[in-house]
């Protein structure tokens, strides 16, 4: 069990140090069907390929990468149950500095729903929110232009 007092010490020591520092951020979700997801990130959210992953001649995943930004989907083998919830509890966030309004149309245009119109945000960005085929939620944001 951890103190507070050494919860203090550690952050102490931390800021001694250099903090972290990334350069890169992936996520790997499981997915209901991996046909779907891959047409739903590649086709429609526009995310390229970067590899493919078999398995005894099967797909089981799939690596796709937009800039700096990585997901990988993966077949959910079914081991945790079939009806079991995804996508609940954390949403991820994709910053581009690309126009938001394109973007969005563009979704829409290939069959993605939007949950929320490009809007403008107070914290000074332009965003928008979808969720894809498993229920994971998506924001997707750029500066707000001058």
């Amino acid at each position: 069990m951890t103190t507070n007092s050494s919860i203090h010490d550690n952050t102490a020591k931390r800021a001694e140090s250099e903090s972290f520092n990334a350069s890169a951020f992936s996520i790997s979700l499981t997915v209901k069907d991996l046909a779907a997801s891959l047409a739903w990130y590649h086709d429609v959210l526009g995310f390229p390929i970067d590899r493919k992953i078999e398995r005894e001649g099967k797909l089981r995943s799939v690596a796709l990468k937009a800039g700096n930004a990585r997901i990988s989907i993966n077949q959910d083998d079914g081991a945790k149950g079939w009806t079991r919830i995804k996508g609940e509890g954390f949403s991820l966030n994709i910053t581009t500095e690309q126009n938001i309004d394109k973007i969005a149309n563009r979704i829409k245009e290939l069959g993605g729903i939007l949950d929320t119109e490009p809007a403008d945000m107070p914290w000074g960005a332009r965003a928008f929110r979808l969720k894809d085929p498993d229920g994971y939620k998506l924001a997707i944001s750029s500066p707000r232009p001058a």
